[in-house]
């Protein structure tokens, strides 16, 4: 899969079939656009690919939206790898970009730079200065452009739309086992992992830390996990809070990794969430605590 970094592509990916989106999260309902666009290309044997923006929008024009990502950018690249496109377009999404016209957007990035021939979106698919363009925008300059404008019916499960927002706040609510079926994978998060305060360590349960970033945030609690770094793949339990016994103050994600006793600090691992446990609560003390841990445990390899 050839990555650009703008939309300048080589010849031999011209005149192809792109679809369009944010994909954050790559969920069914993504799969199912790009699967489409991909059975189009494959049919008149033409250069196929996707076209998509970072950062994600959303979280360019609010910067409070710094906890919105279901998945990171390395991410996004590592599934879209998966689905065997011949090259991803990555659109710098920043002021200047922002503040280019629909009309601007068909003529100078998709047809000038691209040549699309099919261009495959979602059915609720705005694009342009203030999300002025829209599926009408799109099939008014098809002909003036030669693109053939693709709408995808949106992928359902019991009579509700599958969207990246209603993954968000399936996962916000701790609906993990859901979340993983309408991802069609487990729902991770990576990151670097940092040095905490050991509390874990000196009750007999040594945890890896790690700060969520701009990962949307799970709902507070332990979560029995899967836990892959470099030589490891293992299960353990994880805790995503503001550890109340220890009068915490900062949101952290701790994880206690089944098999593993080596320091980890500065080193990347990747956590998969299986299913919710419980919510996070304060114990009255240290005991209480290890008692609750041991269940936890006891819990997470069944």
């Amino acid at each position: 899969m050839k990555i650009y970094n703008n939309a300048n592509l080589n010849r031999n990916h011209l005149n192809g079939v792109i679809a369009i989106g944010n994909f954050d999260g790559l969920h069914l309902g993504h799969q199912k656009v790009i699967n489409e666009a991909k059975q189009k290309a494959k049919k008149y044997k033409l250069p196929f690919g996707v076209m998509t923006f970072e950062p994600v929008p959303v979280m360019f024009f609010s910067k409070k939206k710094n906890d919105h990502r279901i998945n990171s950018l390395q991410q996004k690249k590592n599934q879209l790898e998966k689905l065997k496109l011949d090259f991803l377009i990555i659109i710098k999404f920043d002021k200047k970009f922002s503040s280019i016209t629909a009309e601007d957007f068909i003529k100078k990035v998709i047809y000038d730079k691209t040549k699309c021939r099919y261009l495959y979106v979602s059915k609720n698919f705005k694009f342009g200065y203030k999300r002025k363009g829209n599926l009408r925008t799109l099939k008014k300059f098809e002909k003036l452009f030669y693109y053939k404008n693709i709408i995808t019916s949106p992928y359902k499960k019991n009579n509700k739309t599958i969207s990246s927002t209603f993954i968000r706040k399936k996962i916000r609510t701790g609906k993990i086992e859901l979340v993983n079926k309408l991802l069609n994978r487990q729902w991770c998060v990576e990151g670097r992992v940092v040095k905490g305060k050991k509390r874990g360590r000196k009750i007999g349960f040594p945890t890896c830390n790690m700060r969520l970033d701009s990962y949307v945030i799970p709902k507070l609690g332990v979560y029995a996990v899967k836990v892959n770094g470099k030589n490891f793949n293992k299960n353990g339990i994880a805790n995503i809070g503001y550890r109340p016994t220890f009068n915490g103050q900062s949101l952290l994600l701790e994880t206690n990794i089944f098999g593993i006793n080596k320091i980890l600090y500065n080193k990347v691992i990747k956590i998969s969430f299986k299913k919710f446990l419980r919510p996070e609560k304060k114990f009255k003390n240290f005991e209480h605590l290890k008692k609750q841990i041991k269940h936890d445990i006891k819990r997470a390899k069944n």
